[in-house]
């Protein structure tokens, strides 16, 4: 190829491309840098100033908190006076990169982009000889997985998801057997618990770890109706014990996902509901061509998702499974989906209405 084979035009707008991405992926490490050390909850509340008064209020060391300001001054992301030398954290972007922002603070997914970095080498291999990288690697991978569905839980779990389901809140408020399967850290299982205190709630995840970390809130927030199980949610009992049964962001990267849905089918008394919340795609790349977070949820599922499954021999379905495969696993369970919801406030997931229907 020479010089005189190449469009100038198109090669100057790819290089600016280029350079947009090489500096978002530097900005994405700086955001998840400042959403650790709280520079955002600081600055939200500081006003216009200056360095000595942003490192004095987070309590951080000034040479750091000015390169880290730099990079996000040329991000666009804090503002810059050069006259006063003064930074600014606007209103409309603390609303979207603090902890008060809620289920709407985008600073927590940032903390991916440096998890996914750690394992890349492991990847690079897997690339060349298959298998896939096992979750023991991802070593912050709960915490983060858990702050991250906390906000959205604490705002939206009771009032808005739980609705979807018809009837479920004064079955709920009577008394029922519920079951998360895939809990996690066990966040949603115990917000539950804590709203309906006449119905017992199992949280079911086969990471001893985030059982771990689930009854040390459950016990903090002194929850006498939820227990949980270390299982692997492929090998549920299947014995009709639950009259309702949740799973969030849980069922695309197991190893045998239809196992799963096949063992929560069997677990749910007839006529009850499972709902099931997942991101938000197409099963064909040609209609994600415009998703907003095609590219993260597509690098998401080959340096985490499809690689764990991968790691136990499954399935590796990946994160950008979509809605079409869903419908098909789901069904060829026996479930009947009455319905694929959205909610505002959680633009990442489709909330799957699925029902056990009666013999």
């Amino acid at each position: 190829m020479t010089q005189t084979d190449l469009d100038m035009k198109k090669l100057g707008n790819f290089g600016k491309k280029i350079g947009g991405i090489l500096n978002g992926a530097a900005a994405a490490l700086m955001i998840s840098v400042g959403h650790k050390v709280a520079l955002f909850d600081t600055m939200a509340d500081a006003g216009p100033s200056s360095v000595e008064k942003i490192s004095r209020l987070s309590g951080l060391d000034k040479r750091y908190v000015r390169e880290w300001l730099a990079a996000m001054t040329t991000a666009e992301i804090v503002e810059y006076d050069s006259n006063r030398d003064l930074y600014t954290l606007p209103n409309e972007h603390a609303a979207m990169l603090t902890r008060s922002a809620g289920p709407r603070n985008q600073s927590l997914y940032m903390q991916y982009i440096p998890l996914l970095a750690k394992v890349e080498d492991q990847i690079v291999h897997h690339f060349k000889h298959g298998g896939g990288v096992p979750y023991s690697e991802y070593t912050t991978f709960h915490a983060i997985m858990a702050e991250a569905s906390a906000a959205r839980f604490d705002a939206l779990l009771v009032n808005t998801v739980l609705p979807l389901v018809p009837g479920i809140l004064e079955e709920l408020s009577n008394g029922i057997e519920v079951a998360d399967v895939g809990c996690g850290s066990g966040h949603a299982i115990n917000v539950m618990g804590a709203a309906f205190p006449n119905s017992n709630f199992t949280g079911i995840d086969f990471s001893e770890e985030a059982i771990n970390v689930a009854q040390r809130e459950s016990e903090a927030m002194g929850l006498e109706n939820v227990s949980f199980r270390v299982q692997d949610a492929a090998r549920l009992s299947g014995t009709e014990e639950f009259d309702f049964i949740t799973t969030f962001d849980a069922v695309h990267d197991q190893a045998q996902p239809r196992d799963m849905v096949a063992g929560i089918f069997s677990s749910l008394k007839p006529n009850g509901y499972w709902l099931c919340a997942d991101l938000c795609a197409s099963s064909h790349l040609g209609e994600n061509l415009d998703h907003p977070i095609g590219t993260f949820g597509y690098t998401v599922s080959c340096m985490h998702c499809m690689s764990v499954s991968l790691a136990y021999d499954g399935e590796g379905l990946g994160a950008m499974w979509g809605a079409q495969k869903a419908r098909e696993i789901f069904t060829e369970a026996g479930f009947v989906v009455d319905e694929v919801a959205r909610v505002d406030g959680d633009a990442g997931n489709n909330y799957y209405v699925c029902r056990k229907p009666a013999l």
